[in-house]
């Protein structure tokens, strides 16, 4: 199974197709390959895809359970130098999206262009109550523990209610960036939402726009929290992004 040692875990990762770098990064409850299910066929084609699990996620290992989004965007420029990527595309989902943000801001010359989606840029601590470990045993949500504890076994070593909480922490905390950080990124960016999203609105997507000079932005229509997901529009998505991505090829280089 393909590890890598960095920042003092064994981080996880799947690594399939040929072409220019590609980075994917999952969201809080998920991991690497399951959150982008289907994207993999249609992006395989023309990049070398990356798939890792964040740390306290997944199948990657690490003795300590704490994480927060800023550590997870350094382990993912960490990643990129122990595997030789000097800078990819990055697709993101959510927790992901923030990752991305942060190392867009803090490590810019790793990202050659930022697809985020369902992400609004700024912290927003609402619904994160109802996922402590507390409240979903009080709503009897016995089937996203069982997803939980099965999901990120590797990671929690049976812990899940630390899993959680750590989740909800992140989630109430982060991320924390400033409107002037986020005017920095320069890469070409790609912002996008289901329309019926609770947490992520047109208008939030418009101000990451208007902040970010290269950026665009894209609604999908009759989606929800996951537009890119299976029973949601993924061809949609999918086709949005790579043309997104062959506007702006590596080899073209960006200032």
């Amino acid at each position: 199974m393909p590890y890598i040692q960095l920042n003092g875990l064994e981080m996880f990762y799947e690594k399939m197709g040929s072409g220019e770098p590609l980075i994917f990064l999952h969201s809080a409850y998920s991991r690497g390959i399951l959150a982008f299910a289907s994207q993999i066929l249609d992006f395989q084609n023309a990049y070398t895809c990356y798939f890792p699990d964040f740390r306290g996620h997944g199948r990657t290992r690490c003795e300590s359970l704490a994480w927060s989004t800023p550590q997870l965007a350094d382990d993912i420029t960490v990643f990129m130098e122990q595997m030789d990527i000097p800078k990819a595309h990055f697709i993101s989902y959510s927790l992901g999206a923030g990752a991305a943000m942060y190392v867009a801001v803090n490590a810019p010359e790793r990202v050659f262009s930022m697809t985020a989606i369902g992400c609004s840029g700024f912290n927003d601590p609402s619904g994160a109550d109802e996922y402590e470990p507390e409240a979903l045993i009080a709503q009897g949500k016995h089937a996203a523990i069982s997803q939980m504890i099965e999901r990120h076994e590797d990671a929690h070593r049976g812990n899940w209610q630390e899993f959680m909480r750590q989740s909800a922490a992140d989630w109430r905390l982060f991320p924390q960036l400033s409107e002037e950080q986020i005017r920095s990124i320069r890469c070409p960016a790609l912002f996008i939402a289901g329309e019926h999203d609770p947490y992520v609105k047109e208008a939030q997507l418009k101000h990451l726009n208007s902040l970010v000079k290269n950026s665009e932005y894209l609604v999908v229509p009759g989606g929800s929290r996951r537009p890119h997901m299976l029973r949601e529009n993924p061809v949609l998505v999918n086709d949005a992004i790579l043309q997104f991505l062959k506007l702006h090829p590596i080899a073209d280089g960006y200032s």
